[in-house]
This record gives C-alpha cells, structure tokens and sequence, in this order.
C-alpha cells in the first residue's frame, strides 16, 4: 500500500516539477530546487477560477496529473513485487527519476543536469554498494563499480560515435541530454546491456516517428521507455 500511496503522490507532481524545472533552465540547480518549494508569486483562487482559459488550462492540467499518478503508482508496485529487496526504495528513486525526464523532455526538449546527473551518481552508489539487481553475466574479473563506469562510458560513447554516421543529415539527432541520460543508464545497469538499450531506444523512437509523421521530436522518452522494458524483461528471465 505504502507503494502505491507514494508512486501515486509523486505521479501527481509529476507535471508540475516538469513545468517548474523547464521554465527555470538554465538557471542553477540551487535556484531550481528553491523556486520549486518556494514559488515567488500567488494568485488568489477566487481571482483565478473567474478567469475561463485559465480554468479550462487547469482542468486539462489536472487531468495529465492523475493519469501521470496511476501510471506512476503502477509502476512504482510493478518494481517493487519484482524487486522487493533493502534496496527497493533505489528502484524505485530510479524510475521515478526516470518518469519526470519523459515529462520535462515532451514539454520542453531538455534533459536537465539537475536530473542526469543525481542519476548518475545514485548508480554509481548503488553499484558501489549493492551491485547490479539484473545480472547479465561480465568477466570476472570485473568488479560491479568497474562494471558501473564502463556502463557510464559505455552510454555516452556509443551514442557520440553512432552521431558521427547521420550528423551530415540529422546534426541533433543525440543532443548532449540524450547523451548524458544514457550514461547515467549506463552506471545502473552496466556495460552489456547498453547496445539493448540504445537499439531499443532508437525502434521506439522510429515507430513513433512513423505513428505521428514527425522527424523532430524528443527522443528521452525513447531512452526512458527502452529501459524500463529491458530492465523488467531481463530481470524476469533471469529470475
């Protein structure tokens, strides 16, 4: 219950951590994390709900809130039935991390620091402290710390150099927040399962190009989305 509870509040503040932090870029991390709990201006409610575009704005604002909510809660029990171990909670930090970066992405086309950037450094802790919750098997010799970084420079590598192919045609077809995103996936789930993740991200992103008839979109959600479908068919072969 506590999982769902917790995934379902989170879900709803989804859509507006995603509005705070994209209009506060590029402005620093200190100032983003103190304008989002404390915000500089209020309107009053009676003044707003007389206002009808402002209303109508919020309705559709309240509706993508609790669909992010059930979505957030089922996945938050989701990863807690198949990963329910002391580390449930670092799961489950990594998905929600995860969910907010689709957002921003779709809203604003950023993938901000101030999120790959915790991402990257939770792998490296947990790797350094737990290892790995899906195994996929590594030399021996090859420690899950060691096996971290490689995934980490395994993540912005691997994309930098498939760029160099399509950058005569497609010059942003990974920005530096696809990169960075894709390195800090890299430090949780390490070095082999990168090459998965990057193929996947790049179908996905291809079959919603097709869907929706559009070259230039976000391609986070790709990545996030890729991750996720690996992360939780891999652990359940292996389980």
């Amino acid at each position: 219950m506590l999982y769902i509870i917790s995934g379902f509040l989170f879900g709803l503040l989804i859509p507006y951590l995603a509005r705070r932090i994209g209009k506060l870029i590029p402005a620093s991390s200190g100032y983003i994390l103190l304008k989002i709990f404390v915000p500089s201006h209020y309107m009053p409610w009676a003044k707003l709900k007389n206002n009808e575009a402002y209303m109508e704005l919020f309705r559709r604002y309240f509706m993508r809130s609790i669909g992010w909510a059930i979505f957030t809660s089922a996945a938050t029990i989701l990863f807690a039935l198949n990963f329910d171990t002391i580390f449930t909670w670092w799961y489950i930090a990594f998905l929600w991390i995860l969910l907010l970066l689709v957002e921003v992405d779709k809203r604003f086309m950023l993938l901000p620091d101030i999120l790959t950037l915790p991402l990257l450094l939770l792998g490296f802790a947990y790797a350094a402290k737990q290892g790995f919750w899906l195994i996929i098997p590594e030399p021996y010799f090859i420690t899950c710390a060691a096996n971290s970084a490689l995934g980490a420079i395994s993540g912005y590598l691997m994309p930098l150099i498939a760029s160099l192919f399509v950058v005569w045609k497609y010059p942003e077809a990974f920005g530096d927040g696809d990169i960075k995103l894709l390195s800090a996936i890299g430090a949780w789930v390490g070095f082999a399962a990168m090459p998965y993740i990057l193929l996947g991200s790049c179908l996905l992103f291809a079959a919603g190009w097709m869907i929706n008839k559009r070259k230039i979109g976000p391609f986070g959600p790709a990545i996030v989305y890729a991750t996720l479908i690996f992360v939780i068919f891999a652990f359940a072969a292996l389980s």
